[in-house]
């Protein structure tokens, strides 16, 4: 028999994933972020992560998925954050570094996914209803 008619292709070891890209999501917010090889620099929407985010408990919490995977000062990350508040904007950045690092090494994954970085937090501002103050508070009930 002669080989066949498509030529197979050969995959790159995971390894050698270099510079990747993801997005996450948390709230109204969205972070579509870059993550390449470089020295650890941290730029958002242009300027540097302390300062587009004020709150030290912000930064902390972005960098938990850099730190959990061990990988902290490797990768240079640019990210564009789009909608919602800060802490929405710090949710949805943590969630795309950490889907961004287990496209660079998938053995991270387990890791990741035990700290609940993987997980998109669903919760949103649930909507007021007509007939109400809000979207759970009724207005006050008089018998007489």
């Amino acid at each position: 028999m002669t080989e066949s008619a498509t030529p197979t292709r050969r995959l790159p070891p995971a390894q050698a994933v270099t510079d990747t890209s993801a997005t996450g999501r948390r709230k109204t917010s969205v972070a579509r972020v870059r993550v390449k090889l470089g020295v650890g620099n941290f730029i958002v929407n242009g300027r540097p992560l302390e300062e587009y985010f004020p709150r030290e408990s912000l930064v902390k919490m972005i960098h938990q998925p850099i730190e959990t995977a061990g990988l902290g000062g490797q990768y240079d990350i640019t990210a564009r954050i789009s909608g919602g508040g800060v802490a929405g904007q710090a949710g949805a950045l943590r969630h795309s570094i950490a889907r961004a690092l287990e496209k660079i090494d998938p053995s991270q994954r387990p890791a990741l996914k035990r700290a609940g970085f993987l997980t998109r937090d669903a919760r949103k501002i649930e909507r007021k209803k007509y007939g109400q103050r809000g979207a759970r508070a009724r207005f006050q009930f008089s018998k007489r």
